[in-house]
């Protein structure tokens, strides 16, 4: 599906992804980000060359959907990853703990 499907991701991905790819969204769904509010059918525009990313949802929905938005529990709560998640900067801040 690499020819009509794009991976969209607030995380990392490996090298050997195919087709069009979208990597490194800031600001997280774990922090409440415009990526944690996409549902299952919804349309998302790619264009590169524009550099462009946009869910195609009204203003009033993605609003809805904030307001209804509850940050996850942590996966993790003691150990190195507990840690990490804890202090962990955002991706665009190349995601370095401080």
């Amino acid at each position: 599906m690499g020819d009509s499907v794009g991976l969209i991701t607030d995380g990392r991905f490996s090298g050997g992804s195919y087709g069009r790819v979208v990597g490194h969204v800031a600001p997280e769904a774990a922090v409440g980000g415009t990526i944690a509010l996409v549902k299952e059918g919804d349309i998302i525009t790619i264009d590169a060359n524009a550099r462009l990313l946009r869910l195609e949802v009204s203003d009033e929905e993605i609003a809805k959907r904030r307001v209804d938005w509850k940050a996850p529990e942590p996966r993790y709560t003691k150990g190195i990853l507990a840690k990490y998640a804890k202090l962990v900067s955002s991706s665009s801040l190349c995601a370095v703990t401080d």
